[in-house]
């Protein structure tokens, strides 16, 4: 019996020392994963060989040891639900060692038994270390409940793990010759998985305020990686964010980024602050430092799992805390970072970085996409479709007096989609019962709205450049395409306007609409303006009105409606009509609609000083 019993102790050792000697050689990719397979496998054999025998003292150490080493493998694997099977197997044969009832199946009364069963043995610390494991897979599957039940015990675990197996050593010398090797430390395992329980407790209680903070700054001093210790960082202003105090929560940010400066989480919280508190600058400063963060090769999850079978990743995967740890991809953010700039008058970055955007995605390698891929963070992609993209870089680029430029890529997106445009759109009514409208019938008419929303936007962007370039003939030419697709668009409604001035955003439908709406005010607008440089007046005048009914906001509309009536010699409308545009201020660019359906104020001006000083001439109205 006992040459058996040295055998198997032999074959768990070198198992063992592969396992944990392959693991330091491999990098995290997919050969180290290979290698985790096949250790659980070896193992596994070896388990059912020690367990074709009945539980006996003389043995039940090893046994425990190879399923700990079994589980360590399966839990690498992210099979818990065989990780789970084995301990409670295992929980069920020291019961049975010990001669107690084995039938219950409530996990937290099971290793409640199995640790008193096994109390003032040496087998008491073998049956602590698949508790550790078991702690683990609760933490990884997001049962916190169990995981209180038991802090006693993992803090006993935490301070005696590091001599479990010396005193093993000393106790079963003369039985076993040699001891069982384990392939991961069960002291590391419980300081790890005391800061990930950490880390999740806090994610789930954030709302809790002070209790959580506290418990959190507890957490930041415990032994751990960087990264860790930045995520308790990064809850900590996760918190005190909610909890209204914003400079707080910025500066536990900041230390999140002083601790793991590859912590993209917290710069992307910090972004997500800095647009609360409406400080522009910071944010755009921010989401310039999260994309330059982004593309860089991903050191964060080898800093969580260098040297351990086990990564931190496994434990952290609570709902909670994913939002939390979520970032949008590198082109994502170059994406925000480039309307940012364009909306706040920051024009020249925004071009560059739209142009930067579009040569990425036009890229193979996409190294921005790649570089997340293998980042600790869930990584989520909200770039928009590739036609919009165009129109927005071409909206950026045509106020940057780069009408050329805009031109190509209005053209690009005319050329991709001008064959796939609907003859008509029909919109049902949503709140009409009666009608009976198949899910299919519904998506063909949203996605022909769409695609005849992005070809309208084309040619108005296209009249834009013409009008910058003073060829008002195809100026004209364009703003008419424009408002020839926008009037394609029917709805069944009976009682339906279509007078949409802001974007309902509970619905796609409501922003598309209210899209439609200022497509054809703007383009009316600009078929107005350019008859009005061709002297084509009373055509101008029809334009012009007829674009201030559709968008009654328009000021270059309202501007250009008062010029023309002031050369028709219908002076007081014209000073009415100006005074009347000059009541409410030109609204500034807004992100809640797309930048190409916006008043760009990329035509001919009207200087409002010589406006006014014809007004006084005239005297009061």
């Amino acid at each position: 019996m006992m040459s058996i019993l040295a055998k198997w102790t032999q074959e768990n050792n070198e198992l063992a020392f592969n396992c944990k000697q392959q693991n330091d050689e491999l990098n995290r990719d997919h050969n180290n994963l290979f290698s985790h397979r096949r250790c659980s496998s070896d193992f596994h054999k070896l388990l059912r060989k020690i367990q074709g025998i009945p539980p006996h003292s003389d043995h039940a150490q090893l046994e425990l040891s190879v399923v700990y080493n079994a589980c360590v493998c399966l839990t690498a694997l992210s099979q818990f639900e065989e990780a789970e099977l084995l301990l409670t197997q295992a929980a069920h044969r020291v019961l049975e060692l010990a001669g107690e009832d084995r039938g219950t199946s409530d996990p937290s009364v099971l290793w409640r038994a199995a640790l008193k069963s096994v109390a003032s043995t040496a087998l008491h610390r073998h049956v602590l270390s698949l508790l550790c494991l078991q702690w683990g897979i609760w933490l990884a599957k997001s049962c916190l409940n169990p995981i209180k039940e038991f802090q006693e015990e993992m803090s006993l675990l935490e301070g005696q793990g590091g001599v479990v197996w010396d005193d093993c050593r000393t106790e079963a010398k003369e039985k076993i010759p040699n001891i069982p090797r384990l392939v991961l430390d069960p002291r590391r395992l419980a300081e790890l998985l005391k800061i990930c329980t950490a880390i999740v407790q806090g994610a789930e209680r954030l709302n809790e305020g002070w209790n959580t903070l506290s418990a959190l700054q507890a957490a930041a001093a415990l032994p751990a990686p960087r990264a860790l210790i930045a995520y308790t960082h990064l809850l900590s202003g996760s918190c005190l964010a909610r909890m209204n105090r914003p400079q707080m929560a910025l500066q536990c940010f900041r230390r999140a980024l002083e601790t793991d400066p590859r912590c993209a989480c917290a710069l992307y919280q910090s972004t997500l602050l800095y647009r609360q508190l409406g400080n522009v600058q910071a944010e755009i400063q921010a989401l310039r430092i999260l994309h330059s963060t982004l593309l860089l090769p991903s050191t964060t999850e080898p800093a969580l799992a260098a040297g351990r079978l086990l990564s931190p990743s496994l434990f952290l995967c609570s709902q909670s805390l994913g939002s939390l740890l979520s970032v949008p991809s590198a082109l994502s953010v170059l994406h925000s970072l480039a309307l940012k700039c364009v909306i706040h008058d920051r024009v020249s970055e925004g071009v560059e970085n739209y142009l930067d955007l579009l040569a990425a995605l036009r890229s193979e390698d996409q190294h921005g996409v790649t570089a997340n891929a293998s980042t600790a963070h869930a990584v989520v992609s909200t770039l928009p479709k590739l036609p919009r993209l165009y129109l927005e870089a071409g909206a950026a680029l045509l106020m940057a007096r780069r009408p050329a430029d805009c031109m190509a890529l209005c053209d690009e997106v005319i050329g991709t989609i001008l064959d796939l445009l609907p003859d008509k759109v029909l919109l049902e009514d949503p709140e009409d019962g009666s009608v009976a409208e198949s899910r299919q019938e519904k998506d063909e008419a949203e996605s022909g709205l769409v695609r005849l929303l992005w070809a309208a936007a084309a040619y108005l962007l296209l009249g834009h450049c013409y009008a910058q370039q003073k060829d008002w003939k195809q100026a004209v030419t364009h703003y008419t395409r424009c408002f020839n697709l926008s009037v394609k668009v029917h709805c069944k409604r009976k009682a339906f306007s279509p007078q949409v001035s802001a974007p309902d955003k509970e619905s796609n439908q409501g922003v598309d609409l209210c899209v439609l709406q200022r497509l054809k005010g703007l383009s009316l607008a600009g078929r107005g303006i350019s008859f009005a440089q061709m002297d084509r007046l009373r055509e101008a005048l029809r334009d012009l009105h007829l674009g201030l009914q559709a968008l009654p906001e328009g000021v270059s509309a309202g501007q250009w409606c008062g010029e023309v009536l002031w050369r028709l010699d219908r002076r007081r409308e014209a000073a009415a009509c100006w005074e009347k545009t000059w009541s409410h201020a030109c609204p500034p660019l807004a992100e809640a609609l797309p930048v190409y359906a916006q008043e760009l104020q990329s035509g001919p001006l009207l200087d409002p000083t010589e406006l006014r000083s014809r007004l006084k001439e005239l005297g009061p109205l």
